[in-house]
């Protein structure tokens, strides 16, 4: 059991704040501990009577500790130097180290943020250039002090991440995790399903560390029903869940035995528990938890006793929240402690070893900490984004326009009589399926996966057909959950298949959204592109559907998806543009590791017509398999005409083309009219051309006034110095969008734009 510190604390203690108070606590107890070993254990047998760990195992467990807590103990110093910049400790958690032990460098992890201790103790499993051991402390120190030579970010965060050691990196993770982690778990049973090359052996396990309280989060409560509906299916999902339950979340108390009461009797969760506090005692569990999912393949929860000492960070000051008795009782339960205790009893070292080793551990993490204090830092803004959103043209555009082999383009479709390109004009539904099925012929390691995908071809039948050519461990349906969907994508990606997630529509995304926002769309910028998860996400939405639908079914809302950095949003309003930009986005995933989205206009699927009923003019020919779109690339229909230019996208582009033979008898302006096409990011370039060149400006937009595409539209105009133009801008309104013929009185329709085109005719300002 553990020793107590003195209660109350020395006169000589007073004034010091909590860490230093940890810090002093660990010497006095080691040199107050007054018992005798005659033995010391060989370093094959076990550190103490009964344990599952070796005296060897505990030295290197302890030594890990040791680094995780002296780094800590470094942070909070120099950080009021500013000469470290971030403080969220792991003191306390250092018992994760076991963890790290008891699994390999080759299963892929995605950490709490209180992961010294295992990040130290992974560091062991693959050694450097020189056949010593790696270093964690020199590693880390970068990272804490946001130097360019950080192997994990490259200086952009604090992270804990290593590509060698299969670290994904995380942030501020708040459960935000879970879902991609239960994805990866997902990917290494499928990578063998579909004969994938996984990076990684194919008994990996996927290792995911949360806090308690961060288990009582929606993201993470997705994750644990998506295991244990996986495993009441009896599918493989070797993901281990490691809840590291330190009692607090901030300053808010988990109730007592919650974890334990929430998750030990959970169906399809198989449960363990073990002591991060007691590296003697808990080692062996937490092994058996770790063979246990590595054997069964099962969802595997391992529920891990830690304790939180020196408060949440660095500003995070205890003392004026927590009772000064309590604090006492907590620090007492420092599991360094425990591990210094255990080595005095086993005899295993003696207390000059042990505090020779402490302060040997303290001078190299601030020796690391001034080396790191010396390197360059991110000074430069092009080097600050490099990873967050490369692009290489040239090998993009050959990659989306290398076709499939003959062989296999044939299989997918059939025949050669029935290759797309061979058919007549079809409409945007259909040239979208096919356009996926060239894609599956030139992409074996493509999935698509998402709600009613498969057997059912989608709710509008986009993906029918697909599921019969190319079967279930390719094409499937997946639980009504936006945020494991998504999770899933990520998982796939990272083991290096090609995942195309349906949403299905656009407002069900926003239940999900951080996962690309936070998650997906984030990696290449905090691994510095060492890690990369391309997904091409397809998501059927926007408004105009009649007869149905009312707000989540006629959403328009995309201005959540312009604010996620590094994003790609395509557009298609017509059958042949859709498929080459499908070409082109899946193009970017593979070369690039783009993270991307294809928004696919609902009330379009199954448009034939343009002018008139029956005129036909809004089918097109399949594009041969070696045509693809630039990224940015605009569509422009009378390029020529310089009186009026008119911008849209989606659904305004037919609205547009109507309206502008409207304008043009009417007024006897040439249009030009201008399909954007890529939403995220707009091409400034190419609107700002258009604008110069044209005598007016309309921009037709069917999102919301305060919330659209029209304002980066109006922004490139104006900050190219053409804001002064006659222009106008048609959009929706500041509301949700109403059932019925309803919904038409708040979207806009041919004739507003006709009618904004006459307020520039009476020779109005602009009034965007």
């Amino acid at each position: 059991m553990f020793a107590t510190v003195p209660d109350p604390i020395p006169a000589r203690m007073k004034g010091l704040n909590r860490a230093e108070i940890c810090d002093v606590n660990f010497s006095e107890f080691v040199k107050a501990w007054n018992g005798a070993s005659d033995c010391k254990p060989a370093p094959g047998e076990a550190i103490l009577e009964g344990s599952a760990l070796d005296a060897r195992g505990f030295r290197e467990l302890f030594e890990s500790q040791l680094v995780s807590r002296h780094l800590d103990l470094m942070a909070r110093v120099l950080r009021v130097q500013n000469k470290v910049f971030y403080t969220i400790g792991s003191s306390g958690h250092e018992g994760n180290a076991m963890v790290a032990r008891a699994t390999r460098h080759t299963d892929p992890a995605f950490l709490h943020y209180r992961s010294g201790g295992f990040m130290a103790e992974r560091f062991r499993k693959l050694p450097g250039a020189d056949g010593k051991p790696r270093d964690p402390v020199m590693d880390s120190a970068l990272s804490f002090a946001a130097c360019k030579d950080d192997p994990a970010s490259g200086g952009r965060h604090k992270v804990w991440g290593s590509k060698p050691l299969w670290v994904l990196p995380q942030t501020s993770t708040i459960a935000s995790h879970l879902p991609k982690a239960l994805g990866t778990a997902l990917a290494i049973e499928q990578a063998r399903r579909i004969g994938h090359a996984s990076p990684i052996p194919e008994d990996s396990i996927s290792i995911c560390s949360f806090g308690d309280a961060s288990s009582n989060h929606a993201s993470a409560q997705t994750a644990f029903n998506a295991a244990a509906y996986i495993a009441y299916q009896k599918l493989p999902a070797p993901v281990l869940f490691v809840c590291e339950d330190n009692g607090i979340g901030i300053s808010v108390k988990t109730p007592d035995d919650w974890i334990a009461q929430n998750f030990s009797m959970r169906r399809g969760l198989d449960y363990f528990q073990a002591d991060g506090l007691d590296l003697a005692d808990g080692y062996g569990r937490v092994r058996k938890a770790v063979e246990h999912c590595r054997m069964t393949r099962r969802p595997t929860f391992l529920h891990l006793r830690t304790t939180r000492i020196m408060g949440h960070a660095g500003t995070d000051f205890e003392i004026e929240w927590r009772n000064i008795d309590e604090l006492c009782r907590v620090e007492a339960s420092d599991p360094l402690l425990r591990s210094a205790m255990i080595a005095l009893e086993s005899g295993l070292m003696s207390k000059d070893e042990i505090l020779a080793l402490y302060e040997a551990t303290r001078a190299r993490c601030f020796a690391a900490a001034e080396d790191a204090d010396r390197r360059p830092k991110l000074e430069r803004l092009a080097d600050v984004i490099a990873p967050l959103a490369p692009y290489t043209p040239d090998k993009v555009q050959a990659e989306a326009t290398r076709a499939a082999s003959p062989e296999a383009r044939i299989k997918a479709f059939g025949s050669e009589d029935k290759l797309p390109e061979k058919l007549p004009p079809r409409h945007l539904a259909i040239q979208i399926n096919q356009a996926l099925h060239d894609l599956f012929a030139k992409y074996p390691e493509t999935l698509l996966f998402g709600e009613d995908v498969a057997q059912k071809g989608g709710v509008y039948t986009v993906t029918k057909g697909l599921h019969k050519a190319f079967g279930n461990r390719r094409v499937f349906n997946t639980l009504l959950d936006e945020t494991m969907i998504l999770g899933m994508a990520q998982g796939f990606a990272n083991l290096g298949m090609l995942p195309i997630p349906e949403i299905q529509y656009l407002a069900y995304l926003h239940n999900a959204i951080d996962q690309i926002r936070g998650e997906a769309a984030s990696l290449q910028f905090f691994s510095n592109d060492q890690f990369r998860n391309p997904m091409v996400v397809r998501i059927a939405g926007l408004g105009y559907q009649r007869g149905f639908g009312g707000h989540f079914h006629n959403d328009n809302s995309i201005t959540a998806l312009r604010d996620i950095p590094g994003l790609v949003v395509g557009c298609a309003s017509r059958g042949d543009d859709a498929a080459m930009m499908l070409r082109t986005l899946a193009a970017l995933g593979k070369v690039d590791g783009r993270v991307s989205v294809f928004l696919e206009p609902i009330a379009l699927y199954m448009t034939k017509d343009l002018y008139e009923p029956g005129d036909g003019q809004w089918l097109t020919e399949y594009p041969a398999p070696d045509q693809a779109l630039v990224l940015g690339e605009e569509r422009v229909y009378n390029p020529d005409a310089s009186d009026c230019v008119i911008f849209s996208f989606g659904n305004g582009m037919p609205m547009s083309l109507r309206a502008a033979r409207a304008i043009e008898d009417k007024h006897g302006w040439k249009v030009r009219v201008v399909d954007l096409r890529w939403l995220v990011p707009l091409n400034e370039k190419a609107i700002a051309k258009h604008a110069r060149e044209c005598a007016r400006i309309l921009v037709v937009d069917e999102g919301r006034h305060s919330a659209g595409i029209g304002e980066g539209v109006i922004t490139a105009i104006t900050e190219a110095g053409l804001g002064g133009k006659p222009g106008r801008r048609v959009v929706g309104v500041d509301t949700y969008t109403p059932l019925a013929g309803a919904a038409f009185l708040v979207i806009p329709k041919d004739e507003d734009i006709v009618a904004a085109a006459d307020v520039l005719a009476a020779g109005k300002p602009a009034a965007y």
